[in-house]
């Protein structure tokens, strides 16, 4: 079987949020070559696909595109063009990946199933904003961007907050509700029809510096000298200690997998306050899936390595 590594086409400036990607992609065709397939990598480029795969003829496209000219937003583009080339790949289609990375609309169909998540509010007219603590937050982009420890402002901050951040980064952008508690990061993996709920992830934060914000941020994931890279610590263990929360994460999660049409690799995000209620953040339908992201220490933790997770999920593919 022929597999294509089908990356974002990173310029070699590119921030490393984009630069990982390049790292996934290797790292999945060692896996896959390591395996026996045939593999070949190569940037998505909306003007060259077609004649991309008329000339590989892959078997299967292995879809790690998370953006385009740079913008996630158009992310959807590729496993759009992909179906329409009659091309079986790895991951969402396009209209799941396209509605989970509009996180507002995320929001609004989160409460029409029924799942809690943290209260919004949306630019010109800010509806619902008060007084109480909230993150500014991109309506379409992801990889943290903007998530810095000035993003969590007192109500009255919130416009300013947007507006500064529109002007440095471009895009639309809202805010949510904060929501001080526990982090729960969790990744899902299966077809559309069967899916499983690998180990649960909660990211702590240790020695965390007291005006700093509780949160997984930009410099968490991407700048290691940093004090959010040192002090946010993964652990596996919340089935095993606290099966009535892990039963109601799991619960929704499933929920989730359903209503959105979801498929191949996925992170759900969930922030667990005081009142012990699961609220879901974000919906990642695209997640890092490099040897050292979560979704790969969530496979390992169920006894996945790295080559046997990429080797499934070309086996889900249908």
């Amino acid at each position: 079987m022929k597999i294509l590594v089908l990356h974002s086409d990173i310029a070699a400036n590119a921030p490393p949020e984009e630069l990982d990607t390049l790292v996934a992609a290797d790292a999945v065709a060692d896996a896959l070559a390591a395996r026996g397939y045939a593999v070949e990598k190569a940037a998505f480029r909306e003007e060259t696909l077609k004649a991309l795969v008329a000339r590989a003829a892959p078997d299967i496209v292995f879809n790690l595109v998370e953006g385009v000219h740079g913008q996630g937003k158009l992310a959807p583009l590729a496993p759009r063009m992909l179906a329409d080339a009659g091309m079986r790949f790895t991951g969402v289609d396009a209209r799941a990946m396209a509605i989970t990375n509009d996180k507002p609309l995320t929001k609004t169909m989160l409460r029409e199933a029924g799942l809690a998540t943290p209260g919004w509010a949306m630019p010109p007219d800010w509806e619902g904003l008060d007084g109480g603590q909230w993150i500014v937050k991109s309506v379409l982009e992801d990889a943290s961007l903007g998530l810095d420890d000035g993003c969590v402002v007192e109500g009255r901050d919130v416009r300013a907050r947007a507006a500064a951040c529109a002007a440095k980064f471009g895009g639309a952008w809202f805010a949510e509700r904060y929501v001080e508690g526990r982090e729960f990061n969790i990744a899902l993996l299966g077809s559309r029809e069967d899916w499983r709920v690998l180990p649960m992830a909660e990211m702590r934060f240790e020695q965390w510096p007291a005006d700093k914000p509780r949160i997984v941020g930009y410099d968490a994931k991407w700048e290691e000298d940093s004090s959010g890279w040192r002090g946010t610590v993964r652990a596996f263990g919340v089935e095993r200690d606290e099966p009535a929360l892990a039963a109601r994460l799991k619960a929704a999660c499933d929920t989730v997998w359903t209503r959105f049409g979801l498929a191949g690799f996925v992170r759900v995000d969930f922030r667990v306050g005081a009142d012990g209620v699961p609220q879901i953040l974000e919906i990642n339908a695209n997640p890092c899936i490099s040897p050292d992201a979560g979704f790969a220490a969530a496979a390992a933790e169920a006894g996945l390595d790295y080559p046997a997770l990429i080797e499934a999920l070309v086996k889900i593919v249908p």
